[in-house]
């Protein structure tokens, strides 16, 4: 069962004191990050001038496609079936549960057949029903981003309920800065999720 907000607290408090900051999460460093301190304030980076499109992994004459070229991690794996694989980061982060649903085959959002995107739809809205059903969670939050690789991946991130600085877009930053919870906890609830989603088909790896 996923941590309380109590328990989540309780760590970061332990961490840093209830008046001290968590350490500033890898995206502060990132090129794209919209902000900056000047003159002791946080003001947004200048816009850089227009310039070409950054060439993606697994397209043109960009990197290869890491998710086609080195396969998908068994030991990462949740729940797959012939078309899908749904996947996790490899080990608790600051969120209660955060995967990763990925086609098997090279694809992307704008490319899925009209069964794969069904498909889809309908993996979609169990995964999210599933996860909302979990104790403590308040909200899963749903994004895929393409800038980055080309081969099609959608994230599903679970909110701890009551924690309400961790709400909205901003809780994909508070999932790489609040200290990650107990792996076991994390491991029974990632087979919590898998067992569900198989009963509607494929099968569950964890």
């Amino acid at each position: 069962m996923p941590e309380s907000a109590e328990e989540v607290y309780a760590r970061v408090v332990a961490a840093v004191g209830a008046d001290g900051h968590l350490p500033m999460p890898p995206s502060g460093e990132w090129d794209i990050f919209p902000w900056e301190v000047l003159d002791g304030a946080i003001v947004p980076r200048t816009l850089a001038p227009p310039s070409d499109e950054p060439t993606r992994g697994g397209e043109g004459d960009g990197a290869p496609c890491q998710a086609c070229t080195e396969g998908f991690d068994p030991a990462r794996i949740v729940w797959e079936d012939e078309t899908w694989v749904l996947s996790h980061g490899g080990a608790p982060s600051g969120l209660p549960i955060v995967l990763s649903l990925s086609t098997r085959e090279h694809l992307d959002l704008g490319t899925l057949d009209d069964d794969q995107a069904s498909q889809l739809g309908r993996i979609t809205n169990r995964l999210v029903r599933i996860m909302e059903n979990l104790p403590e969670i308040g909200r899963v939050h749903v994004n895929r981003w393409g800038d980055g690789g080309s081969h099609f991946h959608q994230s599903f991130w679970a909110r701890t309920a009551r924690l309400t600085n961790v709400l909205g877009s901003p809780a994909m930053e508070w999932d790489d800065i609040i200290p990650p919870g107990p792996e076991a906890v994390w491991r029974d609830d990632l087979s919590t999720v898998a067992e569900k989603l198989a009963n509607w088909g494929g099968e569950a790896r964890v």
